[in-house]
């Protein structure tokens, strides 16, 4: 099974300075900054997607800069994500989607399936998904609930948009594999989609809306295509990781995923930030005083001295140095941390939680390139150097479970 990240400019700069706190950017962030794959010995993931909505700028959180997008579709994604100046990265396959999530409110998608098909051409992509549009719903008794009009209409929109997609694609010969997106309410839904997409001719088809689902509902979905689905049709998960699933996975035809799951989690999840093997740990959290809307809130109101702050703040960042060179101890490190952590959140007491990750030394056992070179920084949760560099662990950590896994 391939594991495909998708493409969302996060890149770290390799000349940072974590005892300065410094960053020496070039004019094009782009250019000057780096990728996982190649901050990483060998590129974490399989493929990399990238969604037209990043590129043409539907409110999404990540987009391509006018001069990007131009850049893009001259040289090709290969040559613009750099994969082949890097060991392995002429392995990398990419993949191309519309990016239905950001445009999910529209009551018809904003692209057209001729512009989609000359997107995926100018970009070079090894793969394309077909123009989809999500259903963001679920029934889990569909027996006994009526299903909305608006559901029925993305179904047939996007059946409608996928058979459309093929023939464009089969007429031009075009240089990438198409796949069809797929989108259902029920598993009785999404395997009458399959059914529907493999009469028009799809083998590879990607399955959407599955993101908000637990396992059991995923599963559900999976065992019910599973009926229908041809022995040689592939399925795409879009969205969806469940590492520890990947077996049951691959019994129903799972070809591949694509998720940013791993490296969003170093930053946006409440504990669980640093992975290593099937263990997670928490990162401590030294946030920067002129950006940690808690404490800047307080300042303003003259609750908290700024002084006070960046010096608790000054004291961390020395306290974690003083750690890892066994000139201070762990009680004393979690004091300090415990202590700026009561300015800027009164009610948080993450203590134990850091006592553990730093107790533990993960960093230590990790053979990425990332953990050997900035060591006990991986594990402090404090601005994009910081944290960005935790993510590109993460993803080396799941491809790393993934081969293995894969080798089962």
């Amino acid at each position: 099974m391939k594991f495909f990240f998708p493409d969302s400019h996060d890149l770290v700069d390799p000349s940072f300075d974590f005892q300065k706190e410094s960053r020496a950017l070039a004019s094009n962030r782009q250019r000057a900054q780096m990728y996982a794959h190649e901050i990483l010995k060998y590129p974490p993931y399989d493929g990399m997607l990238i969604s037209r909505a990043a590129v043409e700028k539907l409110k999404t959180s990540v987009h391509y800069t006018f001069g990007q997008v131009q850049r893009l579709k001259r040289v090709g994604a290969r040559e613009f994500l750099r994969l082949n100046e890097v060991p392995g990265g002429d392995k990398v396959e990419i993949m191309g989607d519309c990016g239905s999530f950001s445009f999910v409110k529209a009551h018809v998608p904003p692209f057209t399936v001729d512009s989609l098909v000359e997107f995926y051409t100018d970009c070079q992509f090894q793969y394309g998904i077909s123009l989809d549009h999500v259903i963001l719903g679920f029934l889990k008794k569909p027996e006994e609930m009526e299903v909305p009009d608006d559901w029925k209409r993305r179904f047939d929109l996007t059946l409608a948009l996928a058979e459309e997609f093929f023939e464009k694609c089969t007429d031009r010969k075009v240089p990438f594999i198409p796949l069809g997106a797929a989108q259902g309410w029920s598993p009785k839904s999404y395997s009458d989609a399959v059914i529907a997409m493999q009469k028009i001719g799809y083998r590879y088809i990607a399955l959407g809306g599955l993101v908000p689902l637990n396992n059991r509902e995923v599963m559900s979905v999976l065992e019910a295509v599973e009926q229908v689905r041809k022995p040689e049709t592939k399925l795409h998960l879009l969205g969806i990781s469940r590492i520890d699933h990947v077996q049951e996975f691959k019994k129903y035809g799972v070809a591949s995923f694509d998720s940013t799951s791993a490296l969003k989690k170093a930053f946006m999840d409440d504990k669980d930030n640093y992975f290593i093997g099937d263990k997670t740990y928490t990162a401590v959290r030294i946030p920067q005083v002129g950006e940690n809307p808690g404490l800047k809130k307080k300042i303003l109101a003259g609750e908290i001295k700024q002084e006070t702050a960046s010096e608790l703040e000054k004291l961390c960042l020395q306290g974690i140095q003083e750690f890892d060179r066994g000139q201070l101890s762990l009680s004393d490190i979690v004091n300090r941390v415990r202590t700026y952590e009561r300015l800027w959140h009164g009610k948080k007491d993450d203590s134990a939680l850091y006592a553990e990750t730093l107790e533990a030394k993960p960093w230590l056992r990790c053979p990425c390139e990332i953990c050997k070179t900035v060591g006990i920084q991986v594990v402090v949760f404090r601005g994009a150097e910081r944290n960005r560099r935790r993510g590109f662990h993460n993803l080396h950590n799941l491809k790393t479970k993934l081969a293995e896994k894969n080798k089962l």
